[in-house]
């Protein structure tokens, strides 16, 4: 399974945040990619730097041939398309895509890091990950992500749109 999330605080090219996930969300069905399934879209609190607007936030499950590498490439590509400048760590963007999980392969290495070190903290990863993927496992916990959700603070879980 490869799973990407999505989000977006920022109006860019695309339009608002809402219109920027979901016009990715189509853009994961090109290129060599295949979207298998997304979530809803779910709102909730900037993460890493607080002082900023909600984010827009959403999983997909995709299909693809590309390796790990090439998928980040695509991805960063996709983003860029919808504006993104790099600039802040954890900041406002336009568009933010993260590979969570490619197959359930363990890599510290090297570009990109898997699965995703954040996921575990990160309730608007896990919510949307255990609404398309509930028997999806952590390849290193083995938890599904309902379980690590348990762990989160529940008053941080967003609002579905």
């Amino acid at each position: 399974m490869i799973l990407i999330a999505l989000g977006s605080n920022r109006n860019g090219p695309w339009g608002p945040p809402r219109e920027s996930v979901s016009r990715a969300l189509r853009h994961l069905n090109t290129g060599g990619i295949k979207m298998k399934r997304a979530s809803r879209l779910l709102v909730s609190a900037a993460f890493g730097v607080t002082d900023q607007p909600d984010f827009v936030n959403a999983v997909a499950e995709v299909e693809t041939s590309l390796s790990p590498e090439q998928l980040l490439k695509r991805l960063h590509l996709i983003e860029r398309r919808a504006g993104r400048r790099r600039t802040l760590r954890w900041g406002p963007r336009t568009l933010d895509l993260d590979l969570i999980d490619y197959h359930g392969m363990i890599r510290r290495d090297s570009a990109p890091i898997l699965p995703h070190p954040g996921i575990a903290a990160r309730i608007f990863v896990l919510a949307p990950i255990a609404e398309i993927a509930p028997r999806w496992r952590h390849p290193q916990t083995h938890l599904t992500a309902a379980a690590m959700l348990k762990k989160l603070d529940p008053g941080g879980e967003g609002r579905l749109l």
